[in-house]
């Protein structure tokens, strides 16, 4: 008899988590959603919520031990929770680092943590971790997302080696800016602001990066095609999500000399 799929969701109470959320449920899955908005376990709109803290050890305990009385089974887990600072390289604070790397990457390594020895006593599961175009080449004054980002990317890769012989997928999925998330996990670093020595380079940057996100893609189609990318047989190790010129400007950071990237990039943030 077959059984409906289970998948656990993290950061899906806004943004690109919801999206993909509400994609995974359309598409037939039971989705346990974990957010630290959720304030109490509860089912809303077809989709299991449970409070969950991806920075807090206890947090994430708590948030298996309840998704397992739901569903004794982990057929996936598609990691969704992140923030980021906008700030200098030199501005931004140890802290702000820290926060962001807490929460982005350690907190996929916590949630893997306990869901792999599940999925190696099934004999399979899949893992699908967000990491972004930023994990594959950086921007200026978004310094600790794009750090966080990269140490997933390699992360991944190092994952996927080790469990492979386990019947373990691992997937990285790759967005482009998208219509969607909060300004609360987008805050300004500290230090930031007219004072700064960076201030005009950062007020364009900035004004960029807004004015992207806000008329970026799609979220519910990025939704549908990780949906669809989990129900294929083999899922691929990549699946970068963007827009054409987005796409373009990974390729050109690949193949053309850094310098010359520098002074796209540049030219495109900073006015």
């Amino acid at each position: 008899m077959n059984r409906q799929k289970t998948v656990w969701v993290t950061g899906a109470s806004s943004g690109l988590g919801l999206h993909t959320a509400l994609a995974l449920r359309d598409a037939g899955w039971t989705v346990i959603a974990g957010a630290r908005s959720f304030a109490q376990a509860e089912e809303k709109e077809g989709i299991h919520q449970l409070p969950l803290d991806v920075t807090r050890e206890e947090s994430v305990q708590a948030f298996c031990d309840a998704a397992l009385e739901i569903s004794p089974w982990v057929d996936a887990v598609v990691q969704c929770a992140g923030m980021l600072v906008l700030g200098s390289c030199e501005e931004t604070t140890v802290e702000e680092y820290q926060r962001v790397m807490n929460t982005n990457f350690l907190g996929m390594v916590r949630m893997n943590q306990q869901a792999l020895p599940i999925m190696r006593a099934q004999k399979e599961g899949r893992i699908v971790m967000y990491s972004s175009i930023n994990g594959l080449m950086g921007i200026p004054f978004q310094n600790a997302y794009t750090a966080s980002k990269h140490a997933i990317e390699g992360y991944a890769e190092g994952l996927q080696m080790e469990v492979r012989p386990f019947g373990i997928q691992v997937a990285l999925v790759e967005p482009g800016d998208h219509r969607s998330g909060s300004e609360k996990y987008r805050p300004h670093g500290a230090k930031m602001g007219p004072e700064s020595p960076y201030a005009a380079a950062y007020d364009s940057a900035t004004a960029k990066i807004h004015h992207d996100e806000t008329h970026g893609s799609d979220p519910d189609r990025l939704g549908r095609k990780v949906a669809r990318m989990l129900d294929r047989k083999w899922m691929p190790f990549r699946r970068r999500i963007a827009s054409p010129d987005q796409h373009l400007a990974v390729y050109l950071h690949k193949f053309l000399p850094a310098r010359w990237n520098e002074a796209i990039l540049r030219a495109y943030y900073i006015k």
